[in-house]
């Protein structure tokens, strides 16, 4: 008796052993889940589409009392399903990813983590102290509309070449960071020594500066003295020039990219606009290695 439990131990143990090392499931699975470009892929990829819009969708009704008071049972059960299946499509794209850790850290493992989350959370924060904390994770569901951007090309260039940017975005950011800290106290130095001013502190300057600059203009503080007045005119007209400075980063970098991608032919129909890492061609299905 105790022979054969040992024995079955040891077969399951088998079983599931040549299941995780099973390479020929893992590439096609990898196909169809990572890859677009085939039949199997597309028809993947609209399914998973649906569901991340009825998610959504289940999210947004939620927030209406009326709706979710008539059909909570019903939007109750959606949600098991929805979480159900998420969580199964991200074990299966860790299952079958070449690098797993790779994929676990990067954005859209981030998403698809974030899309399994909630519920989960919400069985570990059960006393009623917590209840709105768990309202504050469930939210998190929104973000599963960010695994769209796997389906759309545009939005995937995008992504790339905001990630390109990143440096030249920083290098930026850091230099407006500057200017409006500078631009703030030289207003502290103008405005603060003015009676009941509302240029009080360096801090208040320097919200004063980000909002003058960003075109907003709340004018819940505004200068008085002439040369407050010429220095916030002279932000209001930098602000306009600035603007354009990262979106021309990235438009570059966008061209690049597009151009980069274009080269990239199928060697059985001739057409472009592949992915780099693309393994197949997205209109005949033909495989891209055969150029190599």
């Amino acid at each position: 008796m105790e022979q054969q439990k040992t024995g079955l131990l040891q077969a399951i143990k088998n079983k599931i052993n040549a299941f995780l090392h099973d390479k020929e499931l893992k590439e096609k699975l990898y196909v169809i889940i990572f890859e677009s470009d085939t039949p199997k892929g597309k028809l993947f990829d609209v399914f998973l589409i649906g569901f991340i819009i009825m998610s959504v969708l289940v999210v947004i009704l939620e927030s209406v009392v009326t709706f979710s008071d008539h059909f909570r049972l019903a939007l109750q059960i959606l949600e098991y399903v929805f979480t159900g299946f998420f969580t199964f499509e991200y074990l299966v794209r860790i299952y079958c990813s070449p690098k797993p850790k790779k994929y676990i850290f990067s954005f859209f493992g981030i998403v698809d983590l974030l899309a399994t989350l909630p519920l989960y959370l919400g069985f570990l924060f059960t006393g009623a102290r917590y209840l709105l904390i768990i309202r504050t994770f469930r939210l998190i569901r929104v973000f599963r509309v960010f695994k769209l951007f796997n389906f759309l090309e545009e939005g995937n260039l995008l992504l790339v070449s905001l990630r390109l940017s990143s440096r030249k975005i920083f290098v930026f950011f850091f230099f407006v960071l500057i200017l409006v800290t500078s631009i703030g106290t030289i207003m502290y130095m103008v405005e603060g020594t003015q009676p009941d001013t509302q240029f009080s502190n360096i801090p208040n300057c320097i919200y004063w500066a980000i909002v003058t600059m960003t075109t907003v203009g709340y004018g819940d503080i505004t200068p008085v003295t002439p040369v407050g007045r010429f220095i916030s005119a002279c932000v209001m007209l930098i602000g306009y020039t600035i603007i354009a400075v990262p979106t021309g980063i990235v438009s570059a970098t966008m061209i690049k990219e597009h151009k980069r991608r274009s080269e990239l032919r199928c060697p059985h129909c001739f057409r472009a606009g592949h992915e780099e890492d693309a393994g197949y061609c997205r209109f005949c299905g033909g495989k891209l290695d055969d150029t190599k």
